[in-house]
């Protein structure tokens, strides 16, 4: 009899589990924390800025190897020499030994790369306007961050989005002597070889993949790629700066305008920056290839 009745309620809870509707899942939101549609839409986000900066990356070395036959026009430099040219010239690799004559850069360079370096002084005319547009959409990251979108820390997004705004807005689009100078490609080239590899790292991950290759080049290449973007943007407002003779002397300090002071300021603070940046990544390539080889291991 105990038996047949706990058959019977056996029978019952398993009637009453099946007419039971199906327990709703508890949130609709991905693994990450968020709503679905916040994975689709920073999916869409990392495809697109992977395809804007890889354009970039495209056009840039097409303009510099002049793939396309476009470039091959003579660039015409018709402002002074720069506060980081004369500085350069002071240099004893590039000092003349000819009083009254100037040496550049590109004069001591092998003959095959001189075409190239030239080509590299009107990037801005080719690919400026575009670069512009795509750096400034990074603005979008910040308020990712902000809406606890990406775990990505506010600080460090903030400033690096920042220090490359000043760079498009605050110097390349205000003086001439910046479009015009080779440090602008050495820049461009850092950020969209950069920019290709971490964007397109954010959205394989999205898409649940995370490719070695990917991985290893997101956590590598910035040993290289992160002093050649930071010098050539601290450079390009260095040489924005009224040095007559190229070299800082007490001096030429005085009778600055505001926006001037600025600039020299801003000069100064790249460089602790830079290497808070710098440390943030080798800390985070530590804690990934670490982590890696604890699995592996």
């Amino acid at each position: 009899m105990a038996k047949k009745t706990a058959n019977s309620s056996a029978s019952s809870a398993a009637t009453a589990a099946n007419a039971a509707p199906p327990v709703p899942p508890k949130s609709g939101k991905t693994k990450l924390g968020n709503p679905a549609f916040v994975k689709y839409y920073l999916l869409a986000y990392n495809v697109l800025s992977t395809l804007g900066w890889a354009y970039i990356l495209v056009i840039t070395l097409v303009h510099l190897f002049n793939l396309d036959g476009k470039s091959s026009k003579p660039v015409a430099i018709a402002s002074p020499p720069s506060t980081l040219t004369r500085l350069m010239s002071s240099i004893p690799f590039l000092k003349s030994q000819t009083p009254g004559v100037a040496l550049t850069i590109e004069s001591r360079l092998p003959a095959l790369i001189q075409p190239v370096y030239r080509r590299s002084m009107s990037t801005y005319a080719r690919i400026g306007g575009t670069v512009a547009i795509v750096q400034t959409c990074a603005l979008l990251e910040v308020a990712h961050t902000l809406l606890g979108w990406v775990r990505s820390p506010l600080q460090t997004t903030a400033m690096q989005v920042a220090s490359r705004l000043w760079i498009v807005w605050g110097i390349v689009q205000q003086f001439d002597v910046a479009r015009t100078s080779p440090l602008y490609t050495s820049c461009v080239l850092a950020w969209s070889v950069t920019e290709v590899v971490r964007y397109s790292f954010y959205a394989s991950n999205l898409l649940g993949y995370e490719p070695r290759v990917l991985l290893y080049l997101r956590y590598t290449m910035f040993y290289v790629l992160y002093p050649v973007g930071a010098s050539s943007e601290a450079f390009l407002a260095y040489s924005t700066l009224p040095f007559p003779s190229g070299i800082p002397t007490l001096k030429s300090f005085l009778g600055w305008s505001a926006p001037e002071y600025a600039r020299a300021a801003l000069f100064l603070v790249w460089w602790p920056s830079l290497y808070q940046l710098y440390t943030h990544m080798i800390v985070q390539r530590r804690r990934i290839f670490g982590s890696s080889s604890k699995k592996t291991n």
